[in-house]
């Protein structure tokens, strides 16, 4: 009974302490990794890459098979030993050895090797560039979820100042100090303000959940991100300019460094092509011998048939490519279109990547001047605010007047929110152009 309380109780602890996990940007972005299944099967790719290198080292290896057959004939078969014929029932075995290797073929083997070894260095950049996506996108939908929270504990607070500012017009009210209508339009916010706490509320389990799908993550209502911390905002980035950061994620880009790749793989493909204008010379082993059986002939025994009738044979192949129906000069023609198209990919990948550099240094330029400018709009309106509230405690200022400059200071600081965390997004996007990953963000 003891025992059963205590695993009980141990699992619930466990699932308990399950529940109350509470994840980083950290947590997220690793697992992220570890368990997206774009990722795995860009893992898969590097996979098949290691098992293609393999064989293209396996092709400058020789073959060796091993080749035996036994056969039964009945009727009129050839006698081993005096070479005449004879009607009769016998048994043949055969054994043989056979090797080939190949001693030249245009050094297609050699690029071969060469290019599946650029195939692993492409793919493990594929994979760094998946990695790096899914990163992006989990930083996002963190970002999104603390923003939520953020907005949802504003209005919370926001709320609490409403209900104080309704029991204070209420008492002036039932001392005839205040009309009704004052009290009317403060309830009126009220009611439009638990509104907007419902609609923050769904706004931030719609986060949790996005997040929380992203990771592959089941139970949904028991996640939750680590505690908030204050946004760290910084422009340092804004000290270099665009072209300086081009220049930098030209050298840090995967997909950048996995096209460049391509265009050499390509280059490879075309010397693969060519080598099968050039002659290709093979060598090969042979060995056999065979084993004779008929009940009507007296022969020798097993190991001596074996011994007397084994045989080895060795051959060089000389094939020099004549005409093949244009085969090989297709093959090449293609080869290099492909290499140029790998080029051409090259290049519209740098400018692509020169247009996102130059709209996120734009776009951080924005946010930034869009966050002083709800900064000092905060300010302002706290300022507003607290003239209009000094009026309305005195009775120089109606409810509904009071009630627009609540507003507007509501409206702001929301304001002021979303732009801090639109300016911190962007501003790892710029950092991550410039080389810095998504993984060492301490929020």
């Amino acid at each position: 009974m003891k025992t059963t309380l205590y695993l009980v109780l141990l699992f619930s602890c466990m699932r308990l302490s399950a529940q109350t996990k509470k994840w980083t940007l950290r947590d997220c972005v690793q697992y992220a990794i570890e368990n997206n299944i774009a990722v795995k099967q860009s893992e898969m790719d590097v996979k098949t890459a290691e098992v293609n290198l393999r064989g293209a080292k396996g092709n400058f290896l020789p073959n060796l098979n091993v080749n035996m057959r036994h056969s039964w004939n009945i009727g009129l078969n050839t006698n081993p030993v005096t070479n005449t014929n004879l009607t009769a029932t016998t048994q043949t075995s055969i054994f043989g050895l056979s090797a080939g290797i190949t001693l030249y073929d245009g050094l297609k083997n050699s690029n071969r090797l060469h290019k599946a070894n650029l195939a692993i260095l492409a793919n493990q950049y594929q994979l760094e560039d998946m990695k790096d996506n899914i990163s992006l996108r989990v930083v996002n939908a963190y970002l999104q979820i603390l923003f939520s929270k953020e907005s949802l504990g504003t209005l919370k607070k926001q709320a609490q100042l409403n209900i104080k500012e309704r029991k204070q017009t209420e008492e002036l009210v039932n001392l005839g100090s205040k009309p009704k209508g004052e009290l009317l339009e403060i309830e009126a916010s009220i009611a439009s303000q638990e509104q907007q706490i419902v609609n923050a509320e769904n706004t931030l389990k719609i986060a949790k959940l996005t997040l929380a799908n992203l990771l592959l993550i089941k139970d949904a209502d028991a996640f939750e991100i680590a505690d908030q911390k204050d946004l760290l905002v910084e422009a340092g980035i804004l000290d270099y300019n665009s072209e300086t950061i081009y220049d930098k994620a030209v050298q840090n880009r995967n997909d950048i460094k996995a096209s460049a790749l391509n265009v050499e793989i390509s280059e490879t493909n075309v010397k693969i092509a060519k080598g099968n204008y050039q002659p290709t010379l093979s060598g090969s082993y042979g060995f056999n011998t065979n084993y004779y059986f008929s009940k009507l002939l007296k022969l020798p025994n097993f190991e001596t048939q074996i011994a007397d009738n084994k045989g080895h044979a060795f051959g060089l192949n000389l094939s020099i490519p004549i005409f093949n129906r244009f085969a090989n000069s297709n093959d090449v023609r293609r080869a290099e279109i492909n290499h140029k198209k790998a080029q051409l990919a090259l290049r519209q990948s740098k400018v692509d990547l020169k247009d996102k550099v130059n709209q996120a240094h734009n776009d951080l330029k924005g946010a930034l001047a869009a966050y002083k400018a709800a900064l000092k709009t905060g300010v302002a309106r706290k300022e507003a605010f607290r003239y209009s509230q000094n009026k309305f405690e005195l009775g120089l200022l109606n409810s509904f007047d009071f009630q627009q400059a609540k507003t507007r200071l509501e409206m702001s600081e929301n304001d002021l929110i979303q732009a801090k965390y639109d300016f911190f997004f962007k501003a790892k996007v710029l950092e991550f152009y410039f080389g810095i990953p998504f993984g060492e963000l301490q929020i």
